[in-house]
């Protein structure tokens, strides 16, 4: 008899449970479910890419700079026709770390090899070696183009900073110039690419990556990524003996781990 008096009372609960409060409630929470996950996936993506890249074309100093950064000390160097990667401690926090990834500056390799490690790049150091800068300004900013307009690199945004290399030469060009003549050789090349139709990884974009601000003289503020310049010398001014001079970029190297 107590079941058939509760009968009705079920038969409600079961019309109430079917009703649209009900599944406005489940909507909302699938809702929150899914941006909560999409948050942590973001932030895992962020935190998941520790890499810090150093690219450059052939001789700027860049396995010097890698060596001095992880142990301080001159060694001989050679071209490198592989990477090479190591963990780098910023001194203040040893729990805090970077993986630092060379990569080849040969012509033939660097694109394969900046295809291999864009994804995990949290930071770019594009060292630039300041001696022969005048003469390598075309060379120089081909490569800095090629990656400034890839789709994961613009996605991503991960910081960029030029290192003026070298700056233990007389002749040495200052990173203040270095800063002026690539934002006009970049115009001159977002000009001249129009007729590259596909990104580094061989995708058709419809047209590669517009550089800059459309109607505007290109100039490195207007790119997604914050893009800073420091002048260094892997070699320092004593030579083998000296210190290398490379405050800025082990300063910089502690904002971005």
């Amino acid at each position: 008899g107590m079941a058939g008096g509760l009968e009705p009372h079920l038969e409600a609960l079961r019309r109430e449970l079917r009703g649209p409060a009900v599944l406005s409630v489940l909507i909302a929470l699938i809702a929150v479910a899914i941006t909560f996950l999409i948050w942590r996936f973001v932030q895992g993506r962020r935190s998941s890419r520790k890499a810090v890249l150093l690219l450059g074309l052939c001789d700027a100093g860049k396995t010097l700079l890698f060596a001095r950064l992880l142990s301080g000390r001159y060694r001989n160097t050679q071209t490198s026709i592989t990477d090479s990667s190591a963990v780098y401690r910023v001194s203040r926090d040893k729990s805090t770390n970077v993986t630092l990834i060379d990569l080849p500056g040969h012509e033939s390799l660097r694109l394969q090899f900046l295809e291999r490690f864009k994804a995990a790049a949290r930071a770019i150091v594009f060292v630039v070696d300041s001696v022969a800068f005048q003469r390598e300004v075309k060379d120089v900013a081909e490569f800095l183009y090629q990656v400034l307009v890839d789709s994961t690199v613009l996605r991503n945004a991960p910081a960029l900073l030029i290192a003026c290399n070298k700056q233990d030469v007389t002749m040495a060009k200052s990173a203040k110039l270095i800063q002026q003549q690539l934002e006009k050789e970049l115009n001159t090349l977002r000009v001249t690419r129009s007729a590259a139709p596909t990104s580094l990884d061989g995708s058709a974009t419809g047209g590669p990556a517009q550089l800059g601000k459309k109607g505007k003289d290109f100039d490195f503020s207007q790119l997604p990524m914050k893009v800073e310049f420091v002048e260094c010398s892997a070699r320092g001014s004593k030579g083998e003996e000296g210190e290398a001079d490379l405050e800025g970029l082990e300063k910089w190297l502690g904002k971005v781990a």
